[in-house]
């Protein structure tokens, strides 16, 4: 992670009289975070969600992590949901710091981020996390961002789809084609692809992270094109999960686990542990170093795998385990030459390995892999 910072909150102290300004320098406490622990005080942490934190998806993934943290000793959290990505959101910041004390705010929602940015620049004393992974130099050091690299997940539980499909056709329906749901994709096409070269990947783009209809109706076009196994990646699987147990086929879910969702079709899924968090919590209380950007995969502890569902062997299971130790270990990379993208483009070289961690070219990645069919990607060649 060659862009990543590590400030402690001794670093902020001392740049508060000059790049945050004469505002924030009359704001600052100096040692709050570190005095509060010494003299035995409660820290308060806020949780700000976009929707409601129990919708099986996005919000609830990082209402478990609130759980992990409510554990911490002497820590209170706070937790506000259904905040739109509009100013609202920092004046419920603004609340949480003014009238509860509130020392480190996880904002949650990727629309948040430049909220964060001109919160954070006035409240040097308070930390902000941020779930998207877009902190870089020049933005304030008192704010974070972390993310996980889910197509090592997607990877994983593809094996399992292409174990289990009988039709040798899977399911991808995202929301919106943007990097990460590119890369989400090929991953759950590769791993399927790599116990089984027959399969195909049908992809469907609904236009919303939040549709429940349209994702309805997906599922239920793609079980009738013989599709047999889908993962959603939208806010909240929820419906393309249940609508896929009532027509009888598998189901693979993302964000959190959604395994009681599906008691017959469910076989896995790529779940955030935004639970590390805790470690920010941690250093912020202490006065000690944490980082500005963290991105990782099962390496870095920032990717889980769901429980396996009833359909999934143990003999899939420990395929399943053993590509979650490569990518841990390093000896398995996602891509590696020679691959071509759905148009029969050749994007990667012969001999060519890309590192898991190589940030420059996923965030490039607008194709999608050999194999996949449909709404198949917004570059054209």
């Amino acid at each position: 992670m060659s862009d990543q910072s590590k400030f402690s909150r001794r670093d902020i102290l001392k740049l508060s009289g000059g790049a945050f300004g004469l505002a924030a320098m009359t704001s600052v406490i100096p040692g709050l975070a570190s005095k509060a622990a010494a003299e035995g005080k409660e820290l308060v942490v806020g949780f700000i969600y976009t929707g409601p934190r129990d919708d099986f998806g996005w919000n609830q993934s990082h209402a478990v992590a609130a759980n992990e943290i409510r554990k911490m000793d002497n820590v209170r959290v706070l937790e506000q949901e259904n905040v739109p990505e509009t100013e609202q959101v920092v004046n419920v910041m603004e609340s949480m710091i003014r009238l509860d004390g509130a020392t480190v705010v996880f904002a949650t929602s990727f629309g948040y981020w430049d909220f964060i940015l001109r919160t954070a620049t006035a409240n040097p004393e308070v930390l902000f996390v941020h779930a998207g992974g877009l902190w870089k130099k020049g933005d304030p050091v008192n704010t974070i961002g972390y993310r996980g690299f889910m197509e090592e997940g997607h990877y994983c539980a593809g094996i399992a789809a292409g174990r289990l499909t009988k039709t040798n056709r899977i399911g991808f329906i995202g929301s919106h084609p943007l990097y990460f749901l590119f890369n989400n994709c090929n991953g759950f096409t590769l791993g399927a692809q790599s116990v089984n070269p027959d399969v195909t990947c049908q992809v469907i783009m609904t236009g919303s992270w939040n549709d429940p209809s349209r994702e309805a109706e997906a599922v239920n076009s793609m079980v009738d094109q013989g599709v047999d196994v889908v993962v959603a990646n939208t806010d909240s699987p929820q419906v393309v999960i249940e609508t896929a147990e009532r027509r009888g086929i598998y189901t693979v879910g993302y964000h959190t686990d959604q395994s009681s969702l599906a008691p017959k079709g469910f076989l896995t899924g790529s779940e955030w542990n935004w639970g590390r968090g805790a470690d920010f919590v941690k250093a912020w209380r202490d006065d000690t170093d944490y980082p500005n950007l963290l991105r990782a995969g099962f390496k870095g502890d920032m990717v889980r795998l769901s429980p396996f569902g009833s359909a999934v062997t143990e003999d899939i299971q420990a395929e399943v385990l053993a590509a979650r130790q490569g990518f841990r270990d390093d000896t398995l990379k996602l891509y590696k030459g020679p691959l071509k993208d759905s148009r029969g483009n050749t994007v990667i070289q012969e001999g060519e390995v890309i590192a898991n961690d190589d940030q420059p070219f996923k965030l490039t990645v607008d194709w999608f892999v050999e194999g996949t069919r449909g709404d198949t990607g917004a570059k054209k060649s």
